[in-house]
C-alpha cells in the first residue's frame, strides 16, 4: 500500500516538474542545467578525481586549466541532460521534429534495406534517451540494451516514461535471446560500448592506448546474424535540439579463428568510439570508471 502511494506521489511530482520545465524558455533551461552540473562538480564533487584522471588519459598533453575547462563543460552537459528527461513526456509524433535533426541517416536506411536487422554502435554522448526518442518517433524500429534500477518503483516510473516513444528495452542480464529476437524481426538494436566490461562477457581492448575491457556482445551478434553495424550518436545543440549522427557501415572482418575475430572487431568498434569522443569531448560522460583493470 505504501509503495503504491509512493509511486503515485513521485509520479505527480514528476509531472508537475515536467510541465514547468516544458513551459520555460530554452536559455533558462540551459542556465538551470548548467547550475546543476556545476553544483555536482564544485559542491558535491562526486567522482571529481575520476573525471580528471579520465581526461588526462585521453589528453595527456593538456594543461590543468584545459582539463578543468573540459570537465566543467561536460558536467554542464550532464546537468542539461537531467533537465531534458523532464521534457520527454511532452515529445511525441506531433512535435518531435522541433527537437531532432538527423545527419547521415542514409547509412541507417541502406543498412535496413539489407533486411538482416541492424546493430547500432553507440556511446554516452549528448542524451541517449533523447536519441532513442528521436529515432523511434521518426518511425525506426529501435531496441536498446539498457540497465535497470535496483529500486523497483523507480524502475516502473522510468521505463513507463521511456516506453512512450515505442522503443523496445532489453535488460542486459541474459539478454542473448531477446537481442536475437529483435534482430530477427529486423529491429535496429543499440549496443552502448563505451563502458568497462570484464569477463566473461568482456574482452581486452586498448582504449586511448591503455588496456581495459569492453563488451564483445556487439561483435558476437554481428558475427552470428550478419547484421550490418552502423555507428550512431547523439549530440546536444545550444538551442536545446539534438542532432543524431550516423556514420558509414563498419565492415565485418573475419580473422584466422573466432577468438581473433572477436578481439579484432571489438577493437575496431572501440577505435570508432575514440574518434567520436575526440570530435565531441565536452559531450561525453567522463564520470564512468572506464579504465578498470581487466582481470581474467
Amino acid at each position: 500500500m505504501f509503495r503504491g502511494f509512493l509511486v503515485t506521489l513521485v509520479s505527480y511530482i514528476a509531472k508537475g516538474i515536467s510541465y514547468l520545465i516544458h513551459n520555460l524558455p530554452q536559455p533558462i533551461l540551459n542556465f538551470i542545467g548548467d547550475l546543476m552540473g556545476l553544483f555536482w562538480w564544485d559542491v558535491v564533487r562526486l567522482r571529481r578525481q575520476v573525471v580528471f584522471d579520465n581526461i588526462n588519459k585521453v589528453f595527456p598533453h593538456w594543461t590543468e586549466k584545459q582539463r578543468a575547462h573540459l570537465a566543467r563543460k561536460s558536467m554542464k552537459n550532464l546537468g542539461r541532460g537531467l533537465i531534458e528527461y523532464f521534457r520527454l513526456p511532452f515529445i511525441d509524433k506531433s512535435n518531435y521534429e522541433q527537437f531532432f535533426k538527423y545527419e547521415g541517416v542514409e547509412h541507417l536506411e541502406a543498412a535496413l534495406k539489407q533486411d538482416k536487422g541492424v546493430c547500432l554502435l553507440s556511446l554516452h554522448t549528448g542524451n541517449g534517451d533523447m536519441g532513442v526518442f528521436g529515432l523511434s518517433l521518426k518511425g525506426y524500429p529501435i531496441s536498446l540494451i539498457s540497465k535497470v534500477f535496483t529500486i523497483s518503483w523507480a524502475n516502473e516510473l522510468w521505463f513507463a516514461m521511456r516506453a512512450r516513444c515505442g522503443a523496445n528495452y532489453i535488460a542486459p542480464r541474459n539478454s542473448t535471446y531477446a537481442v536475437l529476437k529483435a534482430i530477427n524481426r529486423k529491429d535496429a538494436v543499440i549496443f552502448v560500448l563505451d563502458q568497462f566490461m570484464g569477463p566473461p562477457v568482456g574482452i581486452k581492448v586498448k582504449f586511448f592506448g591503455e588496456e581495459t575491457g569492453a563488451s564483445m556482445g556487439l561483435t558476437v551478434m554481428a558475427k552470428r546474424t550478419g547484421a550490418p553495424v552502423i555507428p550512431v550518436f547523439d549530440i546536444r545543440n545550444e538551442d536545446g535540439s539534438h542532432t543524431i549522427h550516423f556514420l558509414p557501415e563498419i565492415p565485418f572482418e573475419e580473422k584466422e579463428n573466432k577468438e581473433k575475430t572477436l578481439s579484432h572487431m571489438t577493437q575496431v568498434y572501440t577505435n570508432c568510439i575514440e574518434k567520436i569522443i575526440l570530435d565531441y569531448p565536452e559531450q561525453w560522460m567522463w564520470i564512468h570508471r572506464r579504465w578498470k583493470i581487466f582481470r581474467h
